[in-house]
């Protein structure tokens, strides 16, 4: 074991992730989290990784994008991902975890661990150099350490408008109204599915764009600026007549057993609703539901009110009213290097969602690279880079000063990215399926990643991954 210290800020997915992949490589680690001292716009409790948000990680299928990044995730094995398949709920094709239960058990496996040592506090600096240090803050990092890091790049930070979706108790849904089915039977039937007529969508969409808005500091409803992946369900409703309809509320692939199996698939098309909203389960019981894509900064009178006119949710209780939050991120092209070192700085990492990526894996993958990469700094040997072929080393590539290959990209102004085939390297060959072409991208990322993970583990001489999760 190396008589060191690597300090981790921030005990959310990228932090927590981080200090797992330290402590397992034989360092020890102090965790410093400011909750429930100093609490966020968005979080409701102290536990570790807590998600604001969704409770989904995305496409569970390793030919998705999304999917592809999981499975990354748990070649190195992950404390996130574990953990969320550990946790799971179902959710057709995507990973959904029960977020009281995710979260609860990530705080209890990292505060004892015989190499962590948690301290409760808000850090109001970046450590001194001499100290190897993993900032993980997130988009909600406190103002006073924000403006330290702003103090410390020379640069302002860069921000979007974030939102989270209502949660709503299950037994208040009329379930003779709402019926079980996921999108093209992929997987069990998880979501409740609320049908929409022509009149009740347009009704719908008439009070959302109408309806008063919750005040948020510097928060302006004509220039605000919006995550594209993450839009309000007002803003998606302002920006036509049938955007919702294409967006969250599309009501393709989906069928309710109740109305017969006499139908051919093209009568079927016939009958399908206007649009449907979608509830998923929280828990594996369904006693908490989460609204599909209903992010919002209503007022939570407007949400109560307007909410109920979605047909079988005119007597819904909610447990949690959707808000809205500003997210600050770095300018990382202009900061940060591949390995995740600042480049002002070699001892000091970034991770997660301050560093630009977007998605609770891409966070999950942020933390474990840089907690890859202090841990080796720690043990004198060099950091290391995912293979471009792989989806973790295409996010990375995306987000760094990497050789200056995001010139284009540090033209226009730097936004958030999720998980995307479309960063990662062309084939040596073209396949115009797409789906076969997505699918040969995954075989190829896990090939060059376990020759990866061969030297990875060479450099940390066997003693890397001490710890496995139960």
């Amino acid at each position: 074991m190396i008589d060191k210290q690597i300090i981790v800020i921030g005990a959310g997915l990228a932090g927590c992730e981080a200090a797992w992949q330290i402590a397992n490589s034989g360092i020890k680690v102090k965790l410093i989290e400011m909750r429930p001292l100093c609490s966020t716009p968005a979080h409701h409790t102290s536990e570790f990784s807590e998600l604001v948000c969704s409770n989904s990680f995305g496409a569970l299928s390793p030919d998705r994008a999304a999917g592809l990044l999981q499975e990354e995730l748990r070649t190195f094995n992950s404390l996130i991902i574990k953990t969320a398949d550990n946790f799971s709920v179902p959710a057709g094709g995507a990973l959904a975890v029960d977020r009281s239960k995710f979260s609860k058990s990530l705080t209890k496996i990292l505060s004892t661990h015989p190499l962590v040592q948690v301290k409760r506090f808000e850090q109001l600096d970046i450590p001194d150099k001499k100290n190897i240090t993993v900032i993980a803050t997130g988009p909600l990092t406190s103002n006073v350490l924000a403006n330290k890091i702003k103090k410390f790049t020379g640069l302002d930070s860069c921000h979007f408008f974030d939102a989270a979706s209502p949660i709503i108790f299950g037994d208040t849904i009329d379930h003779e109204i709402a019926f079980k089915a996921s999108r093209y039977d992929k997987g069990d039937p998880a979501y409740l599915n609320c049908p929409m007529d022509k009149m009740e969508y347009l009704n719908f969409r008439n009070a959302l764009i109408n309806g008063e808005q919750a005040s948020l500091k510097d928060f302006d409803k004509e220039s605000a600026n919006f995550f594209e992946a993450c839009l309000p369900i007002e803003e998606i409703a302002r920006r036509g007549i049938e955007t919702m309809r294409y967006g969250p509320l599309k009501s393709i692939g989906l069928w309710n057993p109740e109305w017969g199996d006499l139908f051919d698939r093209e009568n079927r098309l016939k009958k399908r609703p206007h649009a449907i909203v979608q509830l998923r389960k929280e828990d594996l019981e369904g006693k908490l539901l989460n609204m599909v894509g209903f992010q919002t900064n209503l007022k939570w009178s407007e949400q109560k009110r307007i909410f109920r006119m979605i047909p079988g949710l005119e007597k819904a209780e909610f447990v949690r009213f959707g808000v809205m939050h500003r997210n600050t991120f770095l300018e990382s092209p202009k900061l940060i290097l591949p390995t995740l070192q600042f480049l002002k700085r070699e001892t000091l990492f970034a991770a997660g969602q301050i560093t630009g990526t977007e998605g609770y894996a891409a966070a999950a993958a942020g933390g474990m690279l840089a907690g890859l990469n202090a841990a080796l700094l720690a043990k004198n040997k060099s950091p290391v880079t995912f293979p471009n072929e792989s989806m973790i080393g295409s996010l990375m590539n995306f987000i760094s000063n990497r050789n200056e290959i995001m010139s284009n990209q540090k033209k226009n102004k730097f936004q958030p990215m999720p998980a995307s085939f479309g960063l990662v390297p062309e084939l040596t060959h073209k396949i115009k399926d797409k789906k076969l072409r997505y699918k040969e991208y995954q075989e190829r990322s896990l090939r060059v990643l376990q020759d990866f993970k061969k030297v990875l583990d060479s450099s940390f001489e066997n003693d890397h991954l001490l710890v496995e999760i139960n």
